[in-house]
């Protein structure tokens, strides 16, 4: 089991790539809003996601994760 700290290190490394506005990333920072990411970058992101954890997220749970602490608790639910 991985400590949440620990992952959300490692996805706060994830999202870095993709932070092309340098936002400073908390458990509140939200991808459309904060980050403005649009579709095609959150499929990319997802993608980096799921191969780096070796998961697999649904498009119903895609819909659900709007801020990196939603995500930090999906990847740790699916990977754990």
């Amino acid at each position: 089991m991985t400590e949440r700290s620990e992952m959300f290190d490692r996805l706060k490394g994830l999202i870095a790539p993709f932070n092309k506005k340098g936002v400073e990333i908390s458990e509140v920072t939200t991808f459309a809003g904060d980050l403005e990411w649009d579709s095609l970058t959150v499929m990319d992101f997802v993608a980096e996601v799921e191969d780096d954890f070796d998961i697999v997220i649904s498009m119903n749970l895609q819909a659900e994760i709007e801020n990196v602490g939603h995500l930090v608790d999906a990847v740790k639910k699916l990977a754990d």
